[in-house]
């Protein structure tokens, strides 16, 4: 992981969450000249003050800000990042259940707040612009997958509306984060205190990375994208059953059938995408005429990347240190 932001002022949408505390928390280490922290939730910007992100806006040498302020609207955006080099757009509603049943509402955060960041990016000169993305946008079957694919077209043809600037997006796409809210690690050790688990189905398989594995992967996306690239990071599998009796071997298993829009597996790479693997990671690039497919090295990589046709699966062992940590 290089100095991608060394010297430089970033700015993270959803800076509040998971992802967003850990990103920063090493941009922190990183002589990032400003860091602005841009999010909807008054409350948990106090809570990240709290816990030792403190604001010194007052100073006028300080590092991290906050910034209060939506994705839904742009000319906010558009305040919040002026002088803004770097932009990573964590903001996003997750929970598969909660939009299945708001599909308005996933759409207007998801894909117009989407291309608000975009058209603010370009209007503001932001250098370059990296959005998270989720396996659940490949194939998708719920609206949140579907409204996160959107997101994906959006920024990735963003860069032919950029063109002339030096305005740069890509997207990285990843699975499950181990631990995060929402994560069913949480709510596997909850239910660990009465010895119950319940799983939608027993043959049910994700992708895991860690919220460190993520972060570096950004940050080695910063060092290394040209703009309009999909970046996949190689990651394992694990079957919900290993994660379920590796967390508790003697809990009980009930099993509740799938809920409305969820998966059996999950699909990092679909079938039909351009994907060209490097160590550690697959690159997919756009089937655009303005993208230079020759800047990406690398074997073609053929079929889809599924979680449950994977090579690396997850031992219990492998499982529980992953939990710990």
């Amino acid at each position: 992981m290089g100095n991608a932001l060394e010297g430089l002022n970033l700015l993270v949408t959803g800076g509040t969450g998971s992802f967003g505390k850990a990103f920063i928390q090493k941009a922190l280490k990183q002589g990032t000249k400003k860091i602005v922290v841009y999010s909807r939730d008054e409350l948990k910007q106090d809570d990240m003050r709290q816990s030792g992100f403190e604001d010194t806006s007052t100073d006028p040498d300080s590092v991290l800000r906050y910034f209060l302020g939506d994705v839904r609207d742009k000319d906010r955006l558009k305040i919040a990042f002026h002088g803004i080099d770097v932009v990573i757009h964590a903001a996003a509603l997750k929970q598969v259940p909660a939009i299945e049943y708001n599909p308005y509402e996933g759409v207007q955060t998801n894909i117009i707040g989407s291309q608000n960041v975009l058209e603010a990016a370009i209007s503001c000169g932001v250098n370059k612009l990296v959005a998270l993305s989720t396996d659940k946008a490949v194939n998708p079957i719920n609206a949140y997958g579907a409204s996160k694919l959107m997101a994906e077209k959006l920024f990735i043809q963003g860069n032919a509306y950029a063109s002339g600037t030096r305005t740069r997006i890509s997207v990285v796409r990843y699975g499950n984060v181990v631990g995060s809210r929402g994560s069913v690690v949480p709510k596997f050790k909850k239910q660990k205190e009465r010895g119950v688990f319940t799983i939608t189905d027993a043959k049910m398989t994700r992708f895991w990375i860690t919220l460190n594995q993520a972060t570096d992967f950004v940050f080695n996306t910063l060092d290394t994208m040209e703009g309009g690239e999909v970046f996949v990071p190689k990651i394992p599998s694990c079957s919900i059953m290993q994660l379920a009796q590796a967390i508790g071997p003697d809990c009980k298993i009930e099993i509740s059938g799938i809920r409305p829009g969820e998966k059996l597996h999950e699909t990092l790479v679909a079938e039909g995408e351009i994907a060209i693997s490097q160590e550690g990671r697959f690159v997919i690039v756009p089937p655009h005429t303005w993208f230079e497919r020759g800047k990406v090295e690398g074997k073609k990589h053929r079929g889809a990347y599924a979680s449950d046709k994977n090579q690396f699966f997850l031992t219990g062992d492998q499982i529980m240190t992953l939990v710990d940590n």
